[in-house]
């Protein structure tokens, strides 16, 4: 059962309108995190894959909210890269119907453990404006947006002309000359930015977050000083300088 936010989800507020009602099932408490929207192809090739994967995955890592549309291709990758309990799926449709179908299970399971918000009341079908109107909402969440691949005329240079006139930063994969030639355009005229150096847009979001037991299960299994830094940065000079590990012949070792 869905039910009707009652407070003012300030993003909504970048919209043209705002909406009469935002339907919801799951925990609301991730809107107010850090969020950023990922979107792209339905048909996305393997290279789009891959790193749909990778951004995502980090993201969440860094406890960054992923926002998508769960439609099917680079939607949904993003959902599930970044797991159900830290991502947003808005829909185009009534929350009482799970469209696309090929995603049901995964959007139950944002609907379990993460959030679904929809504009249209139960019953309502999906239809060709509605994913436009989808697609504004998505964009209007994220503080950024980042669109892995999109070709000529595809929904996502929508989304990405939302994002430019809500004055949000908008990034795309570098691709090879014959692929993704909407963002590539894009790029050639200065409107968008590629991502040439993943670590560097990582920083941008903050360290990894990470738990305890976590933490300690990864010293405990002796990595190199080398990975240690690349995985978990200033905290590992933190437990050095706290004296809770040390580090011997270039690996890391509990005290």
């Amino acid at each position: 059962m869905s039910s009707i936010i009652d407070f003012h989800i300030k993003e909504f507020n970048l919209l043209e309108k705002y909406p009469k009602d935002v339907f919801y099932k799951g925990d609301l408490s991730l809107l107010n995190k850090r969020k950023v929207s990922i979107v792209g192809s339905r048909r996305p090739n393997a290279y789009c894959v891959k790193y749909t994967n990778l951004i995502a995955n980090e993201l969440s890592k860094r406890d960054i909210v992923v926002v998508s549309g769960a439609a099917m291709g680079v939607d949904a990758i993003a959902h599930k890269a970044s797991s159900a309990n830290n991502t947003i799926a808005v829909v185009a449709n009534g929350l009482n119907i799970r469209y696309p179908a090929i995603n049901s299970k995964l959007i139950e399971d944002i609907e379990k453990k993460g959030l679904v918000l929809s504009t249209y009341s139960d019953d309502e079908m999906p239809r060709n404006y509605t994913f436009v109107q989808r697609n504004e909402l998505v964009v209007a969440l994220g503080e950024v947006l980042i669109v892995t691949q999109a070709d000529i005329n595809s929904g996502s240079l929508r989304s990405i002309e939302f994002a430019l006139k809500m004055n949000k930063k908008v990034y795309t994969l570098p691709h090879r000359l014959d692929e993704s030639l909407g963002t590539q355009k894009l790029v050639e005229e200065g409107l968008i930015e590629p991502i040439y150096d993943l670590n560097k847009f990582f920083d941008t979001f903050g360290e990894i977050k990470v738990t305890t037991s976590e933490l300690a299960a990864f010293i405990n299994s002796f990595p190199s000083y080398e990975e240690a830094v690349k995985k978990y940065k200033s905290k590992i000079f933190e437990l050095e300088l706290e004296g809770i590990i040390k580090i011997e012949n270039g690996f890391v070792r509990p005290l």
